[in-house]
């Protein structure tokens, strides 16, 4: 059975953005919105209610999804705003969107076509999320894109699955995205000329991008086993980890809410914070350690631990193995070899 799509609080922080930017109260709207943690679960039907319910307040709005997805920015989107914005280029950019995505929407959806000079990412249309969700969402895409660029980028083309608007909004669809757009298509999708993944990213950094890719991929192996609050746990933690600073104050801190809420919300899932830890700490030190190109000094100070001695004492506690001859057994299994420990 597949996964039901879903978006981030993060995401619908865009909403409370939007309030915010044409000088809306609705109170009882961003009491909704606020409630939602940034790695909190929103269910697909409740976000288009929500946007449903905004865009009621400016009534006669030519497009109103695209002014709330021109809002964009690397926070509402998690761990993949900060993957790709270490990116060196645009086409490594939207690649570590593709293989990510899953954190984002709870499921693999989009495709990515190369045709002739160009290269189309798209989603059909079983998977549209409606004509207002999905105008925020490319909207927001292109507009994280320019941002990553740092300017006005122009698509080659833009398509969506639902009717034409009028013809105001037909120009205002136009205006943003500099590009001809097409109505009612079999998929949602954004072209680029294949040119424009060479485009180099101001901000790259390839030896964090690395690091994020890593823990990335952490938090993607545990996403059967955890739900939101659980991820989003793990990825304050992993943001703190490396100062070698990570503690509850910390954490709570980072997800906006004070010590005893998160020990509260620890309790109901029967967890307590250093079970949390050092389950971060293990998923993480297994992808590492899978990294050849780090060694076991490098792999304690990416977790926090002060020195080497102190990551393989926890290591063995956790595994019954050390961290070189778990180390050791991966290359052999690679090899055709058994771990003989």
């Amino acid at each position: 059975m597949a996964t039901a799509m879903r978006v981030t609080g993060a995401w619908v922080q865009l909403l409370s953005d939007w309030l915010d930017k044409e000088n809306l109260p609705a109170p009882e709207l961003r009491e909704i919105l606020d409630s939602r943690g940034p790695a909190d679960i929103v269910a697909l039907p409740l976000w288009r209610e929500l946007l449903a319910r905004a865009v009621a307040l400016r009534p006669g709005r030519a497009a109103p999804g695209l002014e709330i997805g021109a809002l964009a920015r690397p926070r509402h989107v998690g761990v993949l705003g900060y993957l790709t914005l270490t990116c060196q280029t645009l086409g490594e950019a939207m690649l570590a969107y593709q293989r990510y995505e899953s954190l984002f929407y709870g499921r693999d959806l989009v495709e990515v076509v190369a045709d002739g000079e160009r290269m189309t990412v798209r989603w059909p249309a079983s998977v549209s999320t409606g004509a207002l969700a999905d105008s925020v969402a490319i909207a927001a895409l292109v507009t994280f894109l320019r941002h990553l660029l740092q300017q006005r980028l122009a698509p080659a083309r833009v398509s969506f699955v639902f009717a034409a608007p009028e013809a105001a909004g037909r120009r205002a669809y136009r205006d943003f995205f500099g590009c001809p757009v097409t109505f009612g298509a079999e998929h949602t999708s954004v072209s680029f000329p294949l040119a424009f993944l060479e485009l180099s990213l101001p901000r790259s950094d390839t030896g964090s991008r690395a690091l994020l890719d890593r823990q990335a991929r952490a938090l993607l192996r545990a996403l059967p086993e955890s739900d939101g609050f659980d991820r989003a746990l793990q990825q304050a933690m992993v943001a703190l980890l490396p100062d070698g600073q990570v503690s509850l104050k910390r954490v709570a801190a980072r997800l906006h809410m004070s010590v005893r809420t998160l020990q509260r919300r620890l309790q109901q899932r029967r967890l307590n914070w250093r079970t949390l830890l050092d389950r971060t700490r293990e998923q993480l030190a297994d992808q590492y350690l899978a990294d050849r190109s780090l060694s076991l000094g490098e792999i304690a100070l990416l977790l926090g631990y002060s020195e080497h001695s102190a990551f393989s004492r926890a290591y063995r506690q956790w595994t019954g193995r050390t961290p070189a001859r778990a180390r050791r057994s991966a290359s052999e299994a690679m090899m055709g070899g058994g771990d003989r420990d």
